[in-house]
């Protein structure tokens, strides 16, 4: 794909970058240089090569699949308040916290 400064200038003014011609010059000789780059890649055959992943074969260190964290809901829930309807009971059941209805 060939490029001119019409086309630098374009891009540049979709992008909203205020551009010089020096500076679309040498932005043209990048740019040109990097759709080079791409055709000579893209003209290699790599039929039959298997997708890869990672440049090198290396092996994602895991860490061993233990418990770190306690279950600590009897304890936060020992701080729920009280129903309030003259009760001493506290607003929790089955393990969940019970809050007022706001929809009908």
């Amino acid at each position: 794909m060939a490029l001119n400064i019409t086309d630098i200038k374009r891009i540049a003014h979709l992008a909203r970058i205020d551009i010089s011609e020096a500076e679309a010059g040498a932005t043209l000789t990048k740019l040109t240089g990097i759709l080079g780059l791409i055709e000579q890649m893209q003209a290699v055959d790599t039929t039959g090569i298997v997708p890869m992943s990672h440049s090198q074969d290396l092996v994602q260190r895991l860490r061993e699949d233990v418990i770190t964290a306690i279950n600590e809901r009897e304890l936060f829930q020992a701080n729920a308040p009280v129903l309030g309807n003259g009760s001493a009971e506290k607003a929790v059941d089955g393990g969940l916290y019970l809050v007022p209805k706001v929809i009908d």
